[in-house]
């Protein structure tokens, strides 16, 4: 009985005693904004996710779920549940979101987990567009490996809410690469 009280403080302990809120958008282009707000229990599932990630690889790897983890939370407290990969299977729903609406989110949970001191391998930088014709402009976050300094995009545009984000390096992603090809 006394481990398991002493387990479960342990626990406690590695949990932040506060909510953590940031602003999102949706509905293309950033039309509609709301706050969400993130629990101690669910910031204890991001941190989590980075306990195992003791190389840069293994980082990006939960830096995938983390988003996708953001995204779910999000839907829960936002139409943004209603969000479907890609732009056409959205049928004008309330909550959904174009490139311009995950590459701002991504970017904001991004800045989250360096904040929370989540991120040892990787830094976050400002957005990335690419443009292979007028009319496929598309945008993605963007991080970069702290050793290598590589940079790789973090796209969260092409799978359903809640689903982790695909990264590539950003020479890939800008050249076009996509888990749809």
């Amino acid at each position: 009985m006394m481990r398991a009280v002493v387990l479960s403080l342990g626990l406690l302990s590695s949990l932040p005693a506060w909510a953590v809120d940031v602003s999102i958008c949706y509905n293309y282009s950033c039309a509609s904004q709301a706050k969400v707000d993130f629990s101690p229990q669910q910031i204890g599932q991001l941190r989590q996710l980075f306990k195992t990630a003791t190389t840069p690889a293994a980082e990006r790897s939960a830096i995938a779920q983390a988003i996708g983890l953001f995204e779910h939370y999000a839907g829960e407290q936002t139409p943004t549940w209603r969000d479907r990969g890609g732009n056409i299977n959205d049928n004008e729903a309330d909550g959904r979101m174009d490139c311009i609406d995950h590459s701002t989110n991504t970017t904001t949970y991004l800045k989250l987990l360096e904040r929370l001191g989540l991120l040892r391998f990787h830094r976050v930088l400002a957005r990335v567009e690419r443009a292979p014709l007028i009319v496929n402009v598309h945008w993605a976050a963007c991080i970069m490996d702290r050793t290598t300094r590589q940079e790789y995009a973090v796209d969260s545009w092409f799978h359903d809410n809640g689903q982790p984000a695909v990264i590539y390096p950003l020479q890939d992603w800008l050249s076009g690469a996509s888990p749809n090809v």
